[in-house]
């Protein structure tokens, strides 16, 4: 079978998406990949999500950080950032997602802005509403252990 000449081939933009969790979610490839089908879906209806065609091409998370890179029609950018921005949870994890650019190829894309995931986190007690906690801190964020879940904290917040 012939390949496409260059003029009939799709056409596709690259998103560079950041992911922020708790500290102790485990987020999987699948699970967000799902997670971008089902947000389109419903955001853009059946035809229109199948217009966008977002796929997910690579997805690393861990210790509440993360990125991906999603494909998508060249044409259906704005409508791709939006369902990328409705992804609010992923597995019943919270999730919080920003799109840091877009770009016309894979490796552009991850030269540009992949590896700006925030700085490595570290583990210490902190005081919070009169009492030690465990925090996790990366930058200025912390990620305070409560009762009910998690509290998320700057610096100022704590003592």
């Amino acid at each position: 079978m012939k390949h496409l000449p260059k003029h009939l081939r799709p056409r596709w933009r690259y998103l560079a998406v950041g992911v922020e969790t708790w500290p102790d979610a485990e987020i999987g490839r699948r699970a967000f990949q799902r997670a971008l089908w089902y947000s389109a879906g419903n955001l853009l209806g059946d035809a229109g999500s199948a217009d966008a065609d977002l796929t997910l091409l690579s997805f690393a998370h861990a210790a509440g950080t993360g990125e991906a890179v999603v494909r998508v029609r060249h044409g259906h950018v704005d409508d791709a950032r939006a369902a990328v921005a409705c992804v609010s949870e992923v597995d019943g994890e919270p999730v919080g997602i920003r799109v840091r650019g877009i770009s016309g190829t894979v490796r552009a894309c991850e030269e540009r802005y992949m590896g700006r995931a925030a700085p490595n986190s570290t583990q210490r007690d902190v005081a919070f509403e009169g009492a030690e906690r465990t925090a996790t801190v990366r930058g200025d964020a912390c990620d305070l252990r409560v009762d009910s879940g998690h509290v998320g904290a700057t610096t100022f917040d704590i003592e």
